[in-house]
């Protein structure tokens, strides 16, 4: 990362620094989902089966990996090499694609996760832009969702692109399945990603780290989006909170899946009857790491609030609506300072 060293901005306050050995996760869910695949062949019961594998999956862990899930190992393949080739870019060639706080997109090596330095660079994209880019208002301008692409970099926005959509797809049908598993329409969820999204892309390099007992790739934290669809490589290092007793264990990279996160609008929506993982990246000494999650988010003007079918007089809404626009754009704002308090969340929603 451009020499970069041990400075005091990377470590972690000691109660957040991992431990020499993490367990590796048991009993994650692996869910293959060929049955939603071929449900055009009429196979309703082994979707609802899915459905309600997805569903234990995010009220247990609050995430669960996939296979055979329709995403073409050929476009994964071009989008994890056309990565590797961007971060092996002399440093001058990255900053040329810089990002900035007005316009989010674009390459960036100094973010922050709970106030504290995170031991990564990444390049952020949006995987379409036809129309043109979504804007997404806040009180003192607008986000400007504009891709800044890499000059003279052959098929780099061709295989992120291709990647992109292929993935996109891959969360509409996740989307459904989550519909399904809270007894909803199937589409009920896919009208608040039709127009002006603000999903995105990011490529996550994570270099060898000399103190990996001091730093953490990214810090702990929830994500905020709908889903994320995650691919990572076969080094390893995400580490998830696990629900039953709080330990942090190790997720095993599983060759050809996808790691999905329920984020904390499914949360809101679900009315905490799913809850969004808490999970942080590890570093080691000897090796680079890569991922590439893809943010599944709705529009900016979407309105967050308990879905009224899944609200009763039993179960009664646990959160204010709020604003998913805003909320965003602070969260992103935040990313490039540190604050002397803690990031918005959505607690600071939740009702008494």
């Amino acid at each position: 990362m451009g020499g970069l060293s041990m400075d005091q901005a990377f470590v972690q306050a000691p109660e957040h620094r991992p431990k020499a050995s993490v367990a590796e996760a048991d009993g994650i869910p692996v869910i293959d989902l060929s049955p939603l695949l071929a449900a055009g062949d009429g196979d309703a019961d082994g979707v609802d089966a899915l459905a309600a594998e997805v569903g234990r999956a995010s009220r247990d862990w609050g995430f669960f990996v996939v296979v055979r899930h329709g995403v073409p190992a050929e476009a994964v393949a071009r989008a994890a090499e056309a990565q590797r080739t961007f971060f092996a870019l002399p440093p001058e060639r990255r900053a040329a694609v810089a990002r900035s706080e007005a316009a989010p997109m674009g390459y960036y090596a100094s973010e922050h996760t709970k106030n504290v330095r995170d031991w990564k660079e990444v390049f952020d994209l949006v995987p379409r832009q036809t129309p043109p880019p979504p804007t997404t208002a806040v009180a003192d301008g607008d986000l400007v969702f504009d891709n800044k692409w890499p000059d003279d970099l052959p098929g780099f926005r061709e295989a992120m692109e291709e990647y992109g959509e292929a993935v996109e797809e891959l969360a509409f049908k996740l989307l459904e399945l989550i519909a399904r598993s809270l007894g909803l329409r199937p589409d009920r969820l896919h009208g608040f990603f039709k127009d002006d999204q603000t999903t995105f892309i990011r490529l996550n390099h994570y270099p060898p780290c000399p103190s990996p007992d001091l730093a953490l790739g990214v810090g702990r934290h929830k994500d905020a989006g709908a889903l994320t669809v995650l691919y990572q490589d076969d080094v390893g290092g995400l580490d998830v909170r696990r629900r039953s007793d709080g330990e942090w264990v190790r997720v095993r990279p599983v060759p050809h899946s996808f790691i999905i996160n329920v984020g904390d609008i499914i949360q809101v929506w679900s009315n905490d009857r799913y809850e969004s993982a808490e999970h942080r990246v590890a570093v080691n000494v000897e090796k680079e790491r890569f991922s590439i999650p893809f943010f599944f988010n709705p529009a900016g003007h979407t309105m967050v609030e308990p879905l009224e079918e899944v609200v009763s007089d039993e179960s009664p809404a646990r959160y204010n609506p709020y604003n998913w626009g805003e909320f965003f754009s602070t969260r992103k704002n935040s990313n490039f300072k540190k604050l002397d308090v803690e990031n918005v969340q959505i607690t600071h929603f939740r009702k008494n």
